[in-house]
């Protein structure tokens, strides 16, 4: 990879968000309250071949959302992200075909035995948004099916 295209992945998943947040907190502070939620990754936890600056940006983007979330609870805000797996998007779609070693080892890999559903992540963004979450802070919500549980061996095992 080239050192360009590496930061220009890093300005886009980690600069870009720490760049949002200064920006909105500001009001969040006058207010004393707030909920500022982070679209990190499973590969914040992770790291797998060819995929090394977004595995980068989005563990750093993880350690970032820690990082807002001790600064900022003084003030009531609770920062928090929400980690998707594998899921059945349009740019997933060429590659989500039986068959294709990459779908076959996410399927076989992910305890529910299949890619994630976009309405999947609804849930995570709801609670992560309300009052329910009013005391978790610094967290990431894995919404991956089970594959982080299960990572070290296939599912159907």
């Amino acid at each position: 990879m080239e050192v360009a295209d590496f930061k220009a992945v890093v300005d886009v998943d980690l600069v870009a968000p720490f760049i949002v947040s200064k920006h909105v907190v500001k009001g969040m502070i006058a207010r004393k309250s707030g909920k500022i939620i982070n679209i990190c990754s499973m590969m914040s936890e992770l790291g797998r071949n060819s995929v090394g600056a977004y595995a980068a940006a989005k563990g750093g983007l993880k350690m970032l959302t820690q990082n807002m979330a001790t600064e900022w609870a003084k003030f009531n805000i609770q920062t928090n992200g929400i980690g998707p797996g594998y899921f059945a998007t349009s740019q997933t779609e060429p590659i989500r075909i039986d068959g294709h070693p990459f779908n076959d080892f996410i399927v076989g890999r992910t305890p529910a035995g299949k890619w994630g559903n976009p309405d999947d992540l609804q849930g995570a963004a709801i609670f992560l948004s309300s009052k329910a979450s009013d005391f978790v802070n610094g967290h990431i919500v894995y919404v991956d099916g089970g594959i982080l549980a299960t990572i070290g061996k296939p599912a159907n095992e």
